[in-house]
């Protein structure tokens, strides 16, 4: 038996971990396993990241997970601390799916001790929105499950920005889609808060399916509530929960620092709108690693704000990692934009599996986004992709979103001047990925004409197209045209790098790339 000590620990709570194996397998691992904790076996897995519950706080763990490949590793895991942990029902939760909890569960977030634990066990809580503060964990046990209520009109409005009453200044309290605007108070909401912990294997459910959040939603009085969103926090951890069914998306960290998303399970009908993932706004350090996605809209979309908050702010979405995540279904696996006025900077993507999302890795921008949309140091490594139509889509011409997203100085084609309104891409590298069974385009970049994408390379990149490939557009943009097995299309690249890319059945020319200044290509293949 060889002794393996690869695997690390990704949270340390008082009664829960989760820990990463070592290897280099896509989201799966390189064998199925058995984990012991202080020898007696807590689970059976085939993923790379898994968690440990029910644990006891302050107390030595021996840790050992056994390959049925009759590798073993094996480390120590000692859990946190806490003041205190009380449960729920202590403060009259009901937990029985009818009557409402919402008084009884913020009277309990509100008395908990600092460095305290508020338990919910068995049973499901019917809440409006809730608020969080600083320095607790929350944990959701085997079975628990807080619903959101479906009364609309019983969540509160929060005002985008409301004026300080000394100075006059406007404190941001509020955003959806890039802008600072009035929403519905989301399920789960923390606001200028630190040191929070949101696990367990229970489930968050923003029951959007039951109430009228998916339907004339355009005619509300203010943006849909997320069921998560964490407003100008810092140090927050998501561990192990199962988030579903959001009024729209289901995690917005917005201008936080130091966000971790650890194995979690996002999910909601393919048809639901908007329901995007985890979406990270204008934040400092997010880890989003060996979590599940399933959704309606974007898995996991990166924003840094429209033109008017990121001139108000200049915060990028900075230091970002994903890994070892999964993404069924979805309109696009990761995505960039489209509102990233104030840019996005130092991005891995790595170890990621895509299954039968529209599009893989989806960046989208478009004139008006501002000379502040920066995009660079962005690296998408070691990804696997089985059924997605296009692996690869970047747009600078999308047309969605905004008032004037339709307008002819978004689409038209025209050199037109450089300004302030005019976004920039920098570079971006695709290697070690294999896709199978793609449909529309292995690749499909279109960059502006008067800002050229800098560099794209391509290496020990492989495409092949179903046999029973159908057309479609691989862009959301005017005038769109449907493809079908294309190859790489490449327009508006300065410098185009492609190495060890081998692609099969594809229709047509392999490569189409009519304004660029250099294209290097090595060991380029189509079959």
């Amino acid at each position: 038996m060889r002794i393996l000590t690869m695997t690390q620990i990704l949270y340390r709570g008082s009664t829960s971990a989760c820990l990463e194996l070592g290897g280099d397998t896509p989201h799966y691992s390189r064998a199925p396993y058995r984990v012991l904790v202080d020898g007696e076996e807590r689970l059976r897995g085939d993923t790379n990241v898994f968690s440990l519950f029910g644990l006891t706080p302050a107390s030595r763990y021996e840790v050992s997970v056994r390959y049925d490949s009759g590798e073993t590793e094996e480390l120590e895991l000692t859990t946190a601390e806490e003041s205190c942990a009380l449960s729920v029902r202590a403060f009259g939760a009901f937990g029985d799916g009818v009557h409402e909890d919402t008084a009884s569960i913020q009277a309990a977030i509100n008395s908990l001790p600092e460095g305290g634990r508020l338990f919910f066990p068995e049973g499901t809580y019917l809440t409006l929105p809730l608020s969080l503060k600083s320095h607790i964990t929350i944990e959701l046990g085997p079975g628990a499950r807080i619903l959101g209520s479906t009364e609309r009109e019983r969540y509160p409005i929060i005002s985008g920005t409301s004026p300080d009453l000394a100075t006059g200044r406007q404190i941001p309290l509020a955003s959806f889609e890039g802008l600072e605007r009035p929403a519905y108070q989301s399920l789960i909401q923390a606001a200028y808060c630190e040191d929070i912990s949101i696990v367990g294997p229970g489930t968050i459910d923003g029951n959007g399916q039951n109430g009228d959040w998916w339907m004339d939603f355009d005619s509300f009085p203010a943006a849909r509530p997320r069921v998560v969103f964490l407003n100008r926090c810092k140090d927050v951890t998501i561990h192990g929960v199962t988030v579903k069914n959001g009024p729209t998306w289901h995690l917005h960290p917005f201008f936080s620092k130091d966000v971790s998303v650890l194995n979690c399970f996002i999910t909601a009908p393919k048809v639901s709108p908007n329901t995007d993932g985890c979406n990270p706004e204008s934040c400092d350090t997010v880890n989003i690693i060996g979590c599940k996605f399933s959704v309606g809209d974007d898995c996991i979309a990166i924003k840094s704000g429209k033109i008017e908050m990121a001139r108000k702010y200049l915060a990028p979405a900075d230091h970002y990692t994903i890994r070892n995540c999964l993404m069924e279904f979805g309109h696009g696996a990761v995505t960039l934009g489209s509102e990233s006025a104030a840019g996005v900077t130092n991005l891995s993507v790595t170890q990621c599996y895509f299954h039968a999302t529209d599009r893989g890795l989806r960046i989208k921008s478009r004139r008006g986004r501002g000379k502040d949309s920066v995009i660079n140091n962005v690296l998408f490594d070691n990804i696997r992709m089985d059924k997605v139509l296009t692996p690869i889509v970047i747009n600078l011409w999308y047309n969605c979103c905004d008032p004037d997203a339709h307008d002819e100085y978004v689409w038209s084609r025209d050199k037109l001047p450089v300004d302030d309104r005019t976004p920039r891409m920098g570079s971006f590298t695709f290697r070690n990925m294999n896709c199978t069974d793609a449909e529309v385009a292995a690749c499909f970049i279109d960059g502006l004409v008067e800002s050229p994408i800098e560099s794209v390379t391509l290496e020990n990149f492989s495409v092949s197209f179903a046999k029973d490939a159908k057309p479609d557009t691989p862009a959301m943009q005017e005038f769109a045209v449907e493809r079908c097995r294309l190859g790489l299309y490449i327009d508006n690249v300065r410098e185009i790098n492609i190495k060890n890319v081998t692609l099969s059945g594809v229709s047509g020319e392999k490569l189409i790339a009519p304004h660029s200044e250099r294209i290097e290509t090595s060991g380029f293949t189509a079959l």
